[in-house]
């Protein structure tokens, strides 16, 4: 049978010496592999496993219920975010009501760089949201992501170095592999229509599309929420508000 992963946590209620030895002991009896192991969030521990045998991981979530001083809090098949836990030691807030939303705040910035890099690995088509206030690192983390996933970033709008509306892309960045970058403001509020059908395009591709500033992509043009796969929000800290209002006005404006 085929090696297979596995992600297990368990929560700690009695740290007594000695006990992550015991669970090790046990796995290793039972021919089960530790790949990475960390803590994340506290007293939770994660581990990824490797083995070849089902019953035996069925064996260990049986085993493992029955110890006192731990609660066995999950055993499946690694998720995206299982494997960045055990990464990083911590776990990416996700909305509890809107589990398409991924939160993070400046001081993750190595977090969600990563996630970015295993997301932009993905094939086909994906589009992905990316909130946040002026200057809190949007573009940064998405060209740090895509460095991460190998992949060629090409800017369809942009404000990073100076003001880009793009209204054709030459063959070679139409190379679905590609990620493509759209200002969400600035694509509805500072675009033609030659523009913007090259963003119907694009959304028409199997390839991966971040738009930043998503709510004012949605509010101005065609598209709407459900067109979305993920939608990543990145704040300078937890508390901070992300009012579009406060910087889509100069976009209406000449002057600009």
């Amino acid at each position: 049978m085929e090696s297979k992963q596995w992600y297990l946590e368990y929560k700690i209620h009695k740290n007594r010496p000695g006990l992550l030895g015991d669970i090790a002991s046990t796995l290793g009896m039972l021919e089960v592999n530790i790949l990475t192991i960390n803590g994340v969030e506290g007293e939770t521990r994660g581990l990824l496993l490797e083995s070849d045998d089902d019953d035996k991981i069925a064996l260990i979530d049986r085993t493992l219920r029955k110890v006192d001083s731990i609660t066995v809090t999950a055993l499946r098949s690694p998720r995206l975010v299982d494997l960045l836990a055990v990464r990083h030691g911590r776990y990416i807030v996700r909305d509890s009501d809107d589990h398409k939303t991924f939160r993070f705040t400046r001081d993750e910035l190595g977090l969600l760089v990563d996630f970015l890099g295993e997301v932009l690995k993905r094939d086909g088509h994906q589009v992905i949201g990316l909130r946040g206030m002026p200057r809190v690192g949007k573009t940064e983390s998405i060209i740090a992501g895509s460095v991460c996933a190998m992949k060629r970033w090409t800017f369809v709008s942009s404000t990073l170095l100076r003001q880009t509306v793009r209204s054709q892309l030459s063959e070679d960045e139409m190379n679905p592999n590609n990620v493509f970058i759209i200002d969400g403001i600035v694509s509805t509020l500072r675009s033609n229509e030659k523009h913007f059908q090259l963003i119907r395009d694009l959304m028409k591709m199997p390839s991966t599309i971040v738009i930043e500033h998503p709510d004012v992509f949605i509010k101005e043009s065609e598209y709407n929420y459900d067109d979305f796969d993920i939608i990543i929000e990145l704040r300078n800290n937890p508390d901070e508000q992300i009012v579009n209002d406060t910087f889509t006005t100069n976009y209406y404006s000449d002057e600009l």
